[in-house]
């Protein structure tokens, strides 16, 4: 006969299967017994609120999954969730704007977790304008996944747009198995219908360290800018806001492209 688990008992279940652990492993890891988890996904046993959040601790769940988990237990959420601009992270807003102003004159943002650009110095402003397509728009929010990915967008000056296509389609596949945001689902579709994007996440075998450092090709009128692109996130966060928050800063990678920027930025503002 078959058990229909509880909403708390199948997200537990989900969770020890992406992380790919046993109930006697998370039982283990959490300092429980393994009857102990068994009874909680089942719903033979009820855990308490500090339980809960034990047990999402132990699977290394993010904070938006802690509050899901919360939630399936009945339970209050615990996190927040806020924009970039609400006035109580306004000191992270400052110190954020404050690291985009000191990688000028080179291109730095902030991004949400479907990559949309929530903040952004006037490097990436201007080096923006200056390489999309006569006649294209980035759109609003700007979202640096499709920018790289849409033929008619930045891809069409993008000399190694497989290799990004493969990865940043990676990082968001795997994101979507994280978590059932339908913005991120959306996204994911509409990359994957842009021609030739699927063969390259399919089929180009990019190195291991492009996930942590990309490097980007571009030529525009028979100019190459090389560029490679580093992401940092804010440490020890305890809202869901400032967790999904990513700070990409890009960096020539030659001194030709360095020389290159800053005569193209210097004639942008004359």
């Amino acid at each position: 006969m078959s058990m229909t688990l509880s909403p708390l008992g199948e997200l537990l279940r989900q969770w020890r299967g992406a992380r790919g652990m046993s109930q006697l492993d998370l039982a283990l890891a959490a300092g429980v017994s393994s009857r102990h988890v068994s009874f909680v996904e089942t719903g033979r046993s009820q855990p308490s609120r500090p339980m809960t959040l034990r047990l999402a601790e132990t699977l290394d769940l993010s904070l938006r999954e802690r509050n899901e988990l919360l939630l399936a237990a009945g339970f209050a959420p615990m996190f927040q969730e806020r924009g970039v601009d609400d006035a109580a992270l306004e000191p992270v807003r400052r110190a954020l704007e404050l690291v985009l102003e000191t990688h000028e004159p080179y291109p730095a943002f902030v991004l949400d977790r479907a990559g949309n650009v929530l903040l952004s110095n006037g490097g990436f402003r201007k080096l923006l304008r200056l390489m999309l397509p006569a006649g294209s728009s980035a759109g609003s929010p700007v979202n640096v996944v499709r920018l790289c990915l849409d033929p008619d967008l930045l891809r069409s000056r993008l000399r190694n747009w497989e290799v990004v296509a493969h990865v940043l389609g990676h990082r968001v596949s795997r994101q979507l198995r994280s978590e059932s945001d339908p913005g991120v689902r959306e996204l994911f579709e509409e990359l994957l219908a842009f021609p030739a994007v699927r063969e390259a996440m399919e089929q180009i075998d990019a190195p291991a360290e492009y996930e942590v450092v990309i490097p980007m090709e571009f030529e525009m009128d028979g100019t190459r800018l090389s560029w490679f692109s580093t992401i940092a996130t804010i440490g020890t966060p305890r809202d869901i806001t400032l967790e999904d928050l990513r700070i990409e800063s890009l960096f020539p990678a030659d001194e030709g492209t360095e020389q290159t920027v800053r005569a193209l930025l210097d004639a942008a503002r004359r």
